[in-house]
């Protein structure tokens, strides 16, 4: 797994003091808001593109609105004030975020950063002017963009607004790297952070990390909550089992599993997965059938329904997965 360098202030210090640090280390990250104000700017951040060029590293140059260069910033407000009709403070502070990034692009490949070697970012915390602003950049440059709403926040709330932002960018083939910057909850953990972003992939099938679940609301035909039970334990158990199917079975990241809860939209949904169950909803016939790619399969029935369909996942992954001649379908 990669391990990223991200820099403020003194980062040109820092990588001169500590050689180790800077080898050890696959990719450096600046801001060029903060790397240096006035007459230090330039020097200090020609160190720190020197050094990772002499240690051979890719350098991502991020720009933060929140930490834009205001002498840029300050320049363009001016040159906007003498226009016969100025933008409006945000499409300036846009601009300088876009301008801010692409010179110091420029700047990175006159001291010697090859043009491959450098990722762009220029973050916002606020969706529409971080989609407009990348948008914007995508059209005036190749670098490979690395895409992330700043700030976001903490909970639902920043999860659906970083969601949203990133998905109107990526749909436009916009991001090659991304990071969700989540709030973790008191005593909570970074892990959110990564989950949002493989389940966003996930979504949009541009990766996959591991099998999707569907499974459907509930309504008033299933009163009970055991289908609901068996959608979560399914989850879990496949969450447990990856590492494991990871190394024994590829591709198996690919398989679609779905636990519906009756008769209405079960058999459908249950065709289209790779294998599916439908259990029965209210005053309906007590069969689950089973469906394997497409096919029924079984009908389960009796009080160890969530056993059984286990069982027969498990057999799915071995057979589709694995080893065929293991399967005991």
């Amino acid at each position: 797994m990669p391990l990223i360098g991200d820099f403020h202030f003194n980062g040109h210090k820092l990588l001169a003091d500590n050689p180790s640090c800077a080898e050890t280390l696959d990719k450096f990250r600046v801001n060029p808001g903060n790397v240096g104000r006035g007459k230090a700017r330039d020097p200090h951040f020609t160190q720190f593109i020197e050094l990772a060029c002499k240690y051979e590293k890719p350098v991502r140059i991020g720009v933060n609105w929140g930490s834009l260069d205001q002498n840029l910033l300050a320049e363009m407000m001016d040159e906007n004030a003498k226009l016969d009709e100025p933008l409006d403070s945000m499409q300036v502070q846009q601009n300088a975020t876009i301008q801010s990034a692409l010179r110091s692009a420029a700047m990175a490949e006159d001291i010697g950063l090859p043009h491959n070697a450098i990722i762009l970012s220029c973050k916002f915390s606020r969706i529409e002017p971080l989609v407009q602003a990348y948008t914007a950049l995508a059209a005036q440059c190749d670098y490979p963009l690395h895409l992330g709403l700043t700030e976001a926040g903490m909970g639902r709330r920043a999860i659906v607004a970083t969601t949203t932002a990133l998905t109107l960018l990526l749909q436009q083939g916009i991001g090659d790297t991304l990071r969700a910057s989540l709030t973790p909850l008191p005593g909570g953990d970074r892990e959110d952070e990564v989950r949002v972003v493989c389940d966003l992939l996930q979504s949009l099938n541009l990766r996959h990390f591991m099998p999707s679940v569907t499974a459907c609301p509930g309504c008033g035909r299933t009163t009970s909550d055991f289908f609901r039970r068996l959608a979560r334990d399914i989850e879990q158990n496949i969450a447990s089992d990856m590492p494991e199917w990871r190394r024994q079975y590829p591709g198996v990241a690919n398989m679609t599993v779905a636990v519906m809860g009756c008769v209405v939209n079960g058999p459908g949904e249950s065709r289209h997965a790779n294998i599916g169950i439908s259990l029965p909803g209210s005053n309906e016939n007590p069969g689950a059938p089973v469906y394997v790619d497409g096919e029924r399969m079984r009908t389960l029935r009796g009080d160890h329904i969530a056993e059984e369909f286990r069982e027969m996942l498990d057999e799915y992954v071995q057979q589709r997965y694995g080893n065929p001649s293991e399967s005991k379908l």
